[in-house]
C-alpha cells in the first residue's frame, strides 16, 4: 500500500527531521562524502536555501530537496543548483524524489529563475529535462554528471559556482 505523500515548505522545527533523512538517504552511496546535512545547515544559516520542501509520507518526513542560488562566470543571474535530493530508503523507488524535483522546480519558475544546475546522475536527470551543456561547466566535476535545465533557453557559457555552504563539512 502507497503512502499519502504531501509536499510542504520546510518550517522551523523540520531541521532536525531533515537531517535524519538526509543521513539516512546518503548513508550507504559510496559517491558521498556524508556531509549534505551540513551543506543543508549552512545554506540555512546563511539565508540561501531559496526552496527548500519536506515530503512527508502518512504525516512524517520522508523526503526533502533544496535549491539554493549559483554564480555564473559570464554573470548571468537568477539560476540555482538543486541538492541535495533526499528520500528515506524505504520510500525510495516510489516517485518521492521526482515530485520533489518537479514542485521545486515550479517554485523556482514563480520565482522567475531562468534555470537550474545540478551534479547527478545523467539517466535519472534527463527524464526531467536536464542536459548536459556545453559551454558550462562546474571545474572539478566530470561534464557527464554536471547537468542543467534552462527555463528560458538562454544557457550561461563559462563556470557555475555552488554557493559555499556546498563547502560545509561539519
Amino acid at each position: 500500500m502507497k503512502s499519502k505523500i504531501v509536499i510542504r515548505n520546510e518550517t522551523s522545527g523540520d531541521e532536525a527531521a531533515i537531517a535524519e533523512v538526509i543521513i539516512a538517504a546518503f548513508k550507504t552511496l559510496e559517491i558521498s562524502n556524508h556531509t549534505e546535512q551540513f551543506v543543508i545547515t549552512a545554506l540555512r544559516a546563511a539565508g540561501a536555501l531559496t526552496v527548500s520542501l519536506v515530503a512527508e509520507a502518512d504525516g512524517k518526513p520522508a523526503g526533502h530537496i533544496a535549491f539554493s542560488p549559483v554564480e555564473m562566470s559570464d554573470g548571468s543571474q537568477d539560476w540555482y543548483g538543486l541538492g541535495p535530493v533526499s528520500v528515506l530508503p524505504e520510500h525510495q523507488r516510489q516517485g518521492i524524489g521526482k515530485s520533489l524535483i518537479r514542485e521545486g522546480l515550479s517554485r523556482l519558475r514563480g520565482l522567475n529563475a531562468r534555470g537550474c544546475c545540478l551534479v547527478g546522475h545523467p539517466d535519472y536527470y534527463r527524464k526531467l529535462g536536464f542536459e548536459n551543456t556545453p559551454g558550462l561547466v562546474f571545474e572539478g566535476v566530470p561534464e557527464e554528471v554536471f547537468l542543467a535545465l534552462s527555463f528560458d533557453g538562454h544557457i550561461p557559457q563559462g563556470t557555475m559556482t555552488f554557493h559555499d555552504g556546498f563547502k560545509a563539512d561539519g
